[in-house]
């Protein structure tokens, strides 16, 4: 029986510390090979050509060429799948979501020591095999404008919540939704895998471009219409039924399915809220996690959706959902924010009757 065939990575950074800590790190896979090293673009030019290989990790800060200015030469003439491999400083973080915004397909945090990059491995492995099945985003369909001329009638019910979980891929899908939503929506909770420093980032990008606020979660938060809270990165969130409304919850558990924050706890939370009207979203992204939640939020009464496979990037945690039989539609990236509206609206009325044209 043949083996699988390696993953083969191009490592691109001009620290030669940073390139042996990251081989070293994959090295341990049997299913990857570090396949060379590149201390700048232009030497990565030449080894792309030289060594063929399946996955880019990229830094942003290098001479001669930044990262962004390559990875954005790359996506024109060479497309292939990049995690980018960014500091956590502030700036570094913004710099890592514009990296996403061009098409790097992952994010992580750049080792500093022996003891970060030890905890960075499994993760850079799993990303690494995410980027090597990752489909290459193209532009969605317009649906037309989204946001009503006129004042909308909807007046929403106290415990009613959106949920949004998302992996690979899921930052760019997060935007093309959250753009897309008015600002009077029930509140907003999202669980997006995202290293701790970058998810901050990532908030404030979405606080720019929504019409409602948008912020990374704090321990105790009240959820309220017009704000959406993302869980920040290296802390599970999950949500709860309080006096004042869905509170939000953060802790330091162990990861579930490698993951932390994982779309499973966010959802296994609200579907044991009484009395909650919840629509959940479950987007592109590698392996499972959140199927088992959506499971759950669908027997609880919750009605679900997932990203359908021809927009994902990697279509594995919406296949696992829908496998499990916890999805009631699945529909294309640019065909979700109107769902979310329109079941949103259909949930304010006391006894919310099932959508009929989600597909049109």
């Amino acid at each position: 029986m043949n083996s699988p065939r390696k993953i083969r990575v191009l490592i691109v950074d001009d620290s030669s510390v940073v390139r042996r800590m990251i081989g070293d790190a994959l090295a341990k896979d049997p299913l990857i090979e570090v396949v060379g090293a590149a201390v700048d673009p232009y030497d990565a030019r030449d080894k792309i050509q030289e060594l063929n290989p399946d996955v880019l990790t990229l830094d942003i800060e290098m001479p001669r060429m930044d990262g962004i200015t390559f990875l954005k030469i790359l996506q024109q003439h060479r497309p292939i799948p990049v995690i980018v491999i960014s500091s956590l400083s502030h700036a570094g973080s913004r710099a890592a979501m514009a990296a996403l915004e061009a098409g790097a397909v992952e994010v992580l945090a750049k080792p500093t020591s022996a003891y970060s990059i030890g905890n960075l491995g499994e993760q850079l492995a799993m990303r690494v095999k995410a980027a090597a099945v990752a489909r290459r985003r193209t532009a969605t369909p317009s649906a037309g404008p989204v946001h009503p001329a006129v004042p909308r009638a909807a007046n929403y019910h106290p415990r009613q919540l959106v949920l949004l979980g998302s992996s690979t891929g899921g930052t760019e899908a997060l935007k093309e939704i959250l753009t897309r939503l008015p600002g009077d929506l029930p509140p907003i909770a999202i669980a997006q895998h995202i290293p701790a420093g970058f998810s901050r980032a990532f908030a404030e990008r979405m606080d720019q471009l929504c019409a409602f606020e948008v912020r990374e979660a704090v321990d105790g938060d009240v959820l309220r219409p017009g704000l959406a809270v993302v869980a920040p990165g290296d802390f599970h969130m999950t949500v709860g039924w309080s006096a004042q409304g869905f509170r939000v919850s953060l802790n330091q558990k162990a990861p579930v399915h490698h993951c932390r924050p994982a779309v499973d706890m966010l959802f296994r939370s609200a579907a044991q809220c009484p009395g909650a009207r919840i629509v959940a979203g479950i987007l592109t992204g590698m392996g499972s996690d959140g199927a088992l939640g959506m499971q759950s939020l669908k027997a609880a009464g919750a009605r679900t959706i997932a990203q359908d496979e021809a927009t994902c990037v990697v279509y594995g945690m919406p296949r696992a959902a829908v496998e499990l039989g916890g999805v009631d539609h699945v529909l294309p990236l640019h065909r979700i924010a109107p769902a979310i509206i329109e079941i949103a609206d259909e949930m304010s009325a006391v006894r919310p009757q099932p959508a009929t044209n989600l597909a049109a």
